[in-house]
């Protein structure tokens, strides 16, 4: 890789390859690394250091959660290997994991192997050269291009079950698992070699160096009559005429609000764990079924963290349908009445002008997968904030703009509990670029000021936010 014409880099990280060793990210986290190797050499006490770390993962203290009753005769036997999808499924990873398992089987035992190649032309191109014959030879059962078990929907270890894979995230439930069932499994992400290699050791935990094996890096020819004979090109060809097809469970999204000058938020959630993944914001897994279904979907928010968000939220999205219809915004929530006459001790606003919306307060909201219904189901449900100390990754912070709402960021522990109102004057000037520091008010028996921030937002992403959302700003 060289940059273009006229750029350059900035700076190095040299990292010789030879010097790296297979690894594996324990349960719960991509971060809960060790070496293959220490993790053999060690078994009972690195194992019992990931229980006690998984706790911290874990709110429901009723699930008896242990790996070390894998360890057999001093040896991590693993009941499932799985290598899927965009992460793990490409050509390379997928024909050297072959050769691996090239004169061996993955043995009738409880161990099991999926493979899951990462796209139809990749999967074509594996039957041709005849790599997909040494799996189905080997025992692995050959999956579709599809990417099921990243999110829980396809190859759910069994409960109490420890599974390997090379996918992306191994968060707690992502792999389908239902807590409130009282099942627990869990997932160690590996490279695709040492998964195979694991596998040749019919489970038992196995580094790919420890194989020794000669790599036939077959050559690949993508072969794109696949797409050309099924997926249609409708580039400058727009018909807007056609109609869209629904059903029962295919609906369209709720009509979203500009931003008004001034808004009125209630607190509606507060997670005060030091990360929260998108897989606690909108569950993975049993939820897939309603992905066109945006107010189906939204019913699942927070539901393993925060069973109760969904009620809480949609109580104060009825006081905002009524003020957007017209209506009497206190009939529909007799508190906001005493709200209105505390702001009003300061502000002269009207409440008919005033946006009314939930917000949730985190710390650090937004690590793991960059799916946008992390931040789209709690707009449907008239969501209109998230209030942080940090956003884990920019995607996750992103969406909140697309979807309309505001990236707030506090410094500190909040001074807000859960049920309190926040008003937030001027919020439309604030989000123009005339300031960023944002003076909001807690609504008690008085007025409690506060500062928020918004960050660093471009042009482009502040009228998306007065628009009301991506789509509105997509209308203009």
């Amino acid at each position: 890789l060289s940059p273009g014409e006229g750029a350059y880099y900035n700076g190095v990280v040299e990292v010789d390859l030879s010097e790296i060793k297979p690894m594996i990210a324990m349960p719960f986290h991509p971060s809960n690394t060790y070496t293959i190797e220490e993790v053999n050499e060690n078994p009972e006490d690195i194992l019992r250091e990931v229980e006690k770390k998984a706790l911290v993962s874990l709110d429901n203290n009723d699930i008896e959660f242990k790996l070390t009753d894998k360890i057999h005769d001093g040896r991590i036997y693993v009941e499932q290997g799985v290598i899927a999808g965009c992460a793990g499924g490409g050509f390379e990873n997928l024909c050297d994991a072959a050769d691996i398992l090239k004169g061996s089987n993955i043995g009738a035992d409880a161990f099991s192997l999926s493979i899951y190649p990462a796209s139809q032309p990749i999967m074509m191109e594996l039957v041709k050269n005849g790599v997909i014959a040494e799996f189905m030879s080997a025992g692995a059962t050959v999956r579709t291009a599809f990417c099921g078990p990243c999110f829980g929907a396809g190859d759910v270890p069994a409960n109490r079950g420890l599974s390997i894979r090379h996918s992306t995230r191994n968060f707690p439930n992502r792999e389908g698992s239902k807590i409130t069932n009282g099942q627990i499994a869990s997932v160690a992400l590996m490279d695709a070699r040492s998964i195979a290699a694991t596998a040749a050791n019919k489970g038992y935990l196995t580094p790919a160096t420890d194989v020794d094996v000669s790599f036939t890096k077959p050559k690949y020819f993508f072969d794109r009559s696949i797409y050309d004979n099924r997926v249609f090109n409708g580039v400058g060809k727009a018909n807007p005429e056609t109609p869209i097809q629904f059903g029962p469970n295919i609906v369209d999204w709720p009509k979203m609000y500009p931003l008004t000058d001034s808004i009125l938020l209630k607190v509606v959630s507060m997670i005060h764990d030091p990360v929260t993944t998108t897989d606690e914001l909108i569950p993975s897994g049993e939820t897939s079924s309603y992905r066109s279904n945006p107010l189906g979907l939204a019913e699942f928010t927070l539901s393993r963290k925060d069973p109760k968000y969904v009620s809480r939220a949609k109580e104060i999205h009825r006081a905002e349908d009524a003020r957007v219809s017209g209506e009497d915004i206190f009939a529909e929530d007799d508190k906001l009445k005493n709200i209105y006459d505390v702001i009003g001790k300061e502000f002269n606003v009207d409440p008919k002008s005033v946006e009314i919306g939930s917000v949730i307060y985190a710390v650090k909201p937004g690590d793991g997968s960059a799916r946008e219904q992390a931040a789209s189901c709690q707009r449907v449900l008239g969501g209109l904030a998230n209030i942080a100390r940090e956003y884990a990754t920019k995607r996750y912070r992103s969406n909140l703009i697309n979807w309309g709402m505001l990236p707030f960021v506090t410094d500190g522990e909040p001074e807000f509990d859960l049920g309190d109102y926040i008003f937030v004057p001027d919020i439309k000037k604030a989000v123009a670029g005339e300031t960023d520091e944002i003076r909001a008010y807690i609504v008690r028996d008085s007025l409690i000021p506060f500062e928020l921030h918004l960050g660093a937002l471009t042009d482009h992403e502040r009228e998306i936010i007065e628009k009301g959302c991506l789509i509105n700003y997509n209308r203009k």
